[in-house]
C-alpha cells in the first residue's frame, strides 16, 4: 500500500462513523480553521449538497468539513450531524444571530450491498466528528463500508471497494493528501492489472473491454455506483485554485478506475486549501491527481484485506 493520509496536511482531521448491520457509515474531513473549498462533478449521476456556494463571486469563501457518506441520496442527512458538531465548536460564518458551519457532502450508492433500510443519519455524522483525528483507518470503514467496484456483472460478481488515503511530499513543506471512497461501477486497476473488479468463475473479465465487445444494457445499474473524495494541501489557493485542484484529482480517478465517469457514477471530488505556503499550481496538481490515484489503490487493497 501507499504511505502518508491527508491528514499529513497539518490540522485537517478525519472521523469515521458506520452501521455493521446496514453496512453503511461516513467520513467526514474537518477544518477547524475553515478551508477554501472547491469541487469538481464529473459522474451523471451525482448525490451532493452544499456545491453552490463554491463558484465564483459567492459571498461564503470557506467550509468547515466535507462529509463523504453511503445511503444514496438519504445519506445526505448525515450533514444535520457534522453542522451540529460544528455550531458546537463555534466554527462557521459567525451571523448576528448563529454561527452557520458550511459542510459540503456527496454520497455513495450502497443500499444493494447491506440492508437498505439503514442509512446514515444525523446522529452517525456527529459520532464521525467525535471519533476525528489524525489516524485514518482505511478498507471497510466508514463510507467505505458498502462500497464495491466492478459492477457490470451485477453485485454478485463485484468486489470490495472501500475508503482509502494517501498523500505526497513536495519541496518547501508542501503536502497534498487525498481521502478517496471507492464504489465505481468500473474496475481498479493498477500498471494495466486489474487489482479489483467484475468477476466471472474466479477471473476478471475486464469491465472496459467487456462493455466494448457486448451489447449490454446497463440502465438498470443507473445510480448505483460512484466514486467521491477530498484533495487537500497546504498551499493558499483562492477558490479558482480550488477548483482546478478537485478537477486534476479527477484525473487519478481516471488513472486507476476502467471505465470513470460513466453515466451510471456520479463521481464527485472536493479540494481544500488549508494553509499559506506556497508553490507553484502545476506542481500542486500533478500531486493531487497522484495522491487521488494512490487513496484508491489503498482503499481496496484495504477493502479487500490486502
Amino acid at each position: 500500500m501507499y504511505s502518508g493520509s491527508i491528514t499529513d496536511v497539518q490540522g485537517l482531521l478525519v472521523g469515521h462513523a458506520q452501521d455493521t448491520i446496514g453496512m453503511t457509515g461516513v467520513s467526514v474531513v474537518i477544518a477547524p480553521n475553515g478551508a477554501v473549498c472547491g469541487v469538481d462533478v464529473r459522474g451523471s449521476a451525482p448525490g451532493t449538497r452544499e456545491t453552490d456556494f463554491m463558484a465564483q463571486a459567492k459571498a461564503v469563501q470557506t467550509a468547515q468539513a466535507v462529509l463523504l457518506a453511503g445511503g444514496s441520496a438519504y445519506g445526505l442527512a448525515a450533514a444535520d450531524g457534522v453542522m451540529i458538531y460544528c455550531e458546537q465548536q463555534k466554527m462557521g460564518v459567525h451571523t448576528a444571530e448563529a454561527v452557520v458551519p458550511i459542510v459540503p457532502a456527496a454520497v455513495i450508492y450502497d443500499l444493494g450491498f447491506g440492508r437498505s433500510d439503514i442509512r446514515p443519519n444525523a446522529g452517525m455524522g456527529y459520532a464521525a466528528c467525535i471519533n476525528a483525528g489524525t489516524k485514518v483507518p482505511q478498507g471497510s470503514i466508514g463510507a467505505g463500508m458498502g462500497a464495491t467496484v466492478g459492477k457490470a456483472l451485477g453485485m454478485a460478481h463485484a468486489q470490495k471497494g472501500g475508503v482509502g488515503t494517501a498523500s505526497i511530499i513536495l519541496p518547501k513543506g508542501v503536502v497534498v493528501g487525498a481521502l478517496v471512497c471507492v464504489n465505481a461501477f468500473g474496475d481498479v486497476v493498477e500498471h494495466g492489472e486489474v487489482l479489483a473488479g467484475a468477476q466471472k468463475n474466479g477471473k476478471h473479465i475486464g469491465t472496459s473491454q467487456y462493455l466494448m465487445e457486448n451489447a449490454v444494457d446497463m440502465g438498470r445499474m443507473m445510480g448505483q455506483n460512484t466514486t467521491i473524495g477530498v484533495v487537500a494541501c497546504n498551499a493558499a489557493l483562492d477558490k479558482d485554485g480550488a477548483a482546478k485542484l478537485a478537477q486534476v484529482a479527477h484525473d487519478g480517478l481516471a488513472k486507476s478506475i476502467d471505465p470513470i465517469h460513466t453515466m451510471l457514477d456520479g463521481d464527485t471530488m472536493f479540494a481544500l486549501s488549508y494553509g499559506n505556503k506556497q508553490m507553484d499550481v502545476n506542481a500542486l496538481v500533478t500531486a493531487a491527481a497522484e495522491a487521488t490515484r494512490r487513496a484508491v489503490i489503498n482503499a481496496v487493497l484495504a477493502g479487500m484485506g490486502k
